[in-house]
């Protein structure tokens, strides 16, 4: 029962908010009466942060098996983008906003997520891509995967983009496609766009 509350949970917060669906919410949406949902979380601070974690955990069990894999750089880069945008196309932008504001510990687990997880996958290729000769070897890794995570922090904030222009999915791909471009060499980007073409 714990497990099918935090799935829809996880749900409907990432697609609506995390002040707009209530407890009563889930609860319909589970079938069960609110006071189950209260015999598993103390309140909905605690859901709140049960149902993200959850969603990072499968986040870095699906980079875990790309890695797995795939041990070619091009295609982890191809991989981890849709990833990227499949988790993006169901994520209201306003809800990193509200966690901000409202769930600081969520918050923070959100940016040791990305410091530890993310940034360290991103380096780990870029590193990877330079012994192959895909990416110029004089790049700083660190320095450019944080740039790289800092750029789809920015893609999430609805108050950098006009939402009428682009959406986040469209948003992620021109920023996926500047950064890549930027790091290639003639042979990164060759091998980067066969491998597109190829999937």
């Amino acid at each position: 029962m714990r497990e099918k509350i935090l799935e829809i949970a996880s749900e409907q917060f990432s697609l609506y908010g995390v002040r707009t669906i209530t407890m009563e919410d889930i609860a319909r949406l589970a079938g069960i009466s609110k006071k189950t949902i209260y015999q598993e979380f103390k309140d909905k601070k605690e859901l709140v942060k049960e149902s993200f974690s959850l969603s990072l955990m499968q986040d870095q069990k699906r980079l875990n098996e790309i890695l797995e894999v795939e041990d070619g750089v091009i295609e982890h880069l191809v991989h981890t983008s849709k990833m990227v945008r499949e988790r993006l196309a169901t994520l209201n932008p306003m809800v990193l906003l509200e966690i901000q504001k409202y769930f600081p510990e969520v918050w923070e687990m959100f940016n040791e997520f990305k410091e530890k997880v993310i940034v360290t996958d991103i380096v780990n290729v870029i590193e990877q891509g330079q012994r192959l000769g895909y990416f110029r070897p004089e790049i700083n890794a660190k320095i450019l995967a944080i740039m790289r995570v800092n750029q789809i922090t920015a893609a999430m904030n609805p108050a950098n983009f006009d939402k009428n222009e682009e959406n986040i999915v469209t948003l992620h791909m021109s920023m996926m496609d500047h950064f890549l471009h930027g790091i290639f060499t003639e042979k990164g980007r060759q091998a980067y766009f066969e491998k597109q073409d190829a999937i």
